[in-house]
């Protein structure tokens, strides 16, 4: 495997934003999620659960409520006021309708997902149709005393429920008239609150209401008759979320202490044919409040403050026992936060609103295999960018040699050159970079700093070449035969003649940049792109896919290689195909062409072409460190995968010469303690 020595960075002080609202997808088995700082990002849980798209942030845009529409059309609305579509191809927003009744706060689409329904703050339930290009205002229902905080149509779309602060409305969706207003107890662990908040509900086909308050209870009303039918009291806080299954058989709610419990509709007795909902799980999965949920046919989906997505497969819907049934918890993005100028051993680091470089630190001391050395001088963070407006990056680099660093929002496209003077850095703006370029996806420099990659969210890819201080726009490769194909991964080759790109659903395209024309394109694969990287001598594209899956493709021969072929045939170790984290990275070693280091976020690998491919009786991890000079050799020439598990969670790892390696890890622990306090639970004998 080879021995390096490893800068251990800990400083890059990520913290991701709490999870808001989530929505689920039947037809596509796609998650929409969205965050606290306005980013909404969408997994396909079909392809291992990769986050394969998102829409940045925006400082005004608070979502408070996401919902998919027929023909898998995606919206959302907050407390702006505004009800926003998003354009699923392009990776934008497609247009943005004000509601004219102040915050939004809940949000529901029809059963046949051809009309909107907003409650808004000033009491009123807007009606929405949607129209093949937009959606238009169709009439208000009755306006109520208070702010709508949550909706759910019937399931023949006649009715629709409406809680609000103290009570619950039922509309008839015809006339718009409230046909009932059940008034929910104040009560509260025997104390009378002053408000009671009605912070979801549940429309059934029986008739039946289910609403969850912020008294902590879970309510069953009847909506015919506007009584209360069965009362659980499950929390000592409030429960936030409730969702519902396809069948109707089981739903889930989320509370803020945490735990999301689970009810299902059991017979009363072994041979009875009458039914009744049960509390039957709690999961304690989150340590703060659990916004959002969501129920998918074979699993719970919840999201909160604490920024995880956890997906709970029910175990009783899983056909096969095996790896797909265990608990996934989603935390880091699965795109790059972070580059890596290798010359001046520099890191550039993306927050939401700024940047910040830094220098890594230096030792003169030596040791042995896995001491930790005394810094000789520290990292130094050398600069601090801040954006302009209200804007969330979207994407930043910085270029090998240090000198440029670019970086995009959704509107405007930066571009600076940095100087350096002994320990002084300088920084010089370069002005009137075009509008083609915003919003752009990927931004790469190629290996000798002299040009600039662009991923537009169009599908075109524009190149720039760098002169001093200014820039010339030379090409722009547009989209092949009229899709709009957002481009999301870039790699360009050491030698500066090839460049490849990956789409949200294309192939992968290769172009000729001497030339200045498409190449090839590589055969289309059923699972989304996660990583990409041209060796270098032999310009051999290593593709990573999100079912875990690796494939070398030879440039000049438009084919794939031996390699290639071999482990596609022999098959990955299951161990291998089992991990739940994508490949983010992959790297060369520049003396050992036989090399591929790759890393997701539990674990490094350097993948040896010339050894043996492990097969499933083989002991893929070693979870030992050698203790003899023989176990390290005969380790060295076992198989192929030399894996590292020391690294956890990494966001991000590379080669900076041929014997350091970089790894910047973000342990859980440090975001958890810069999250606002949880709320406090009794614990016996305290």
């Amino acid at each position: 495997m080879g021995e390096f020595k490893v800068h251990r960075v800990r400083f890059f002080n990520y913290i991701p934003s709490g999870i808001r609202c989530v929505a689920y997808n039947n037809q596509s088995n796609r998650l929409a999620v969205s965050r606290t700082d306005g980013t909404v990002e969408i997994y396909n849980l079909s392809a291992n659960y990769f986050q394969e798209k998102f829409f940045p942030g925006h400082e005004s845009r608070a979502t408070e409520a996401l919902c998919w529409a027929k023909g898998q059309r995606l919206f959302s609305a907050g407390l702006n006021g505004e009800i926003i579509e998003y354009d699923l191809q392009a990776l934008n927003i497609k247009y943005a309708v004000d509601a004219f009744g102040g915050p939004i706060w809940s949000m529901a689409v029809s059963p046949h997902g051809s009309q909107l329904l907003v409650g808004c703050e000033d009491g009123s339930v807007k009606l929405f149709q949607i129209t093949p290009d937009k959606i238009q205002f169709e009439r208000n229902f009755d306006r109520q005393k208070s702010r709508i905080l949550s909706l759910c149509w019937h399931p023949s779309g006649t009715h629709v429920a409406a809680g609000s602060i103290d009570y619950i409305s039922v509309f008839d969706v015809k006339s718009g008239s409230a046909v009932h207003k059940m008034l929910v107890d104040r009560q509260y662990m025997g104390v009378s609150k002053r408000k009671c908040i009605i912070w979801g509900v549940a429309f059934l086909s029986d008739g039946t209401v289910i609403s969850v308050d912020s008294a902590g209870k879970v309510q069953f009303w009847d909506s015919a008759t506007g009584t209360l039918v069965k009362n659980h009291l499950i929390a000592n806080a409030d429960v936030q979320s409730i969702a519902v299954s396809d069948q109707e058989d089981s739903f889930v709610v989320g509370t803020a202490e945490g735990t999301v419990f689970h009810f299902q509709l059991v017979s009363v007795t072994s041979n009875s044919s009458e039914k009744q909902w049960v509390r039957t799980k709690p999961f304690q999965h989150h340590t703060h409040d659990v916004r959002a949920v969501a129920h998918s046919p074979t699993a719970l989906i919840s999201g909160g403050t604490d920024t995880h997505l956890v997906i709970r497969p029910l175990m009783e819907k899983v056909e096969v026992k095996n790896y797909d049934a265990a608990l996934r918890k989603i935390t880091f993005p699965h795109r790059r936060l972070i580059s890596c100028s290798k010359k001046r051993q520099l890191l550039l680091f993306q927050f939401t609103h700024h940047l910040e470089l830094w220098r890594l630190g230096s030792t003169v001391a030596t040791g042995k295999n896995g001491d930790t050395l005394p810094l000789s001088r520290n990292a130094d963070h050398l600069l601090h960018l801040k954006t302009k407006g209200p804007e969330n990056i979207i994407c930043s680099c910085i270029s090998p040699c240090g000198s440029w660093i670019a970086y995009s929002t959704t509107s405007r496209f930066f571009l600076y050159r940095l100087n350096y003077e002994h320990d002084n850095i300088s920084l010089q703006r370069v002005s009137k970079m075009p509008a083609f370029l915003r919003s752009a996806l990927q931004i790469l420099f190629s290996e000798d700093s002299t040009k600039l990659f662009v991923a537009s969210n169009q599908g075109s890819l524009h190149v720039i070449r760098l002169l001093e201080g200014s820039f010339k726009h030379l090409h722009t490769f547009q989209p092949q035969s009229g899709t709009v194909e957002s481009m999301c991964l870039l790699a360009v080759s050491p030698d500066g003649n090839w460049l490849a790109s990956s789409g949200t659903s294309a192939g992968v395209h290769v172009y000729n940049i001497k030339h200045l024309k498409l190449h090839c394109t590589v055969p289309s694969y059923n699972f989304p792109v996660t990583a990409l990287a041209i060796a270098p001598n032999t310009n051999n594209l290593v593709i990573a896919h999100s079912d875990q899956q690796v494939f070398e493709y030879s440039i000049p021969d438009k084919q794939y290689t031996e390699w290639s072929r071999t482990i596609q045939k022999q098959g990955f170790h299951y161990l291998w195909l089992q991990r739940d984290t994508p490949i983010t990275h992959i790297s060369f070693h520049p003396k050992r062409p036989m090399h591929i280091l790759l890393h997701d976020a539990y674990m490094f690998c350097i993948i040896d072409k010339s050894l043996p491919l492990p097969n499933d009786k083989t002991l893929l991890y070693n979870p030992l460190p050698p203790t003899k000079e023989s176990d390290v050799i005969r380790r060295r020439t076992a198989h192929a995968f030399k894996i590292s598990k020391i690294y956890k969670p990494l966001l991000f790892m590379d080669l900076l010469d041929e014997r350091t390696l970089v790894a910047v890890e973000r342990p859980l622990d440090d975001i958890i303690a810069q999250l606002p306090p949880p709320i406090k639970k009794k614990k016996f004998g305290t």
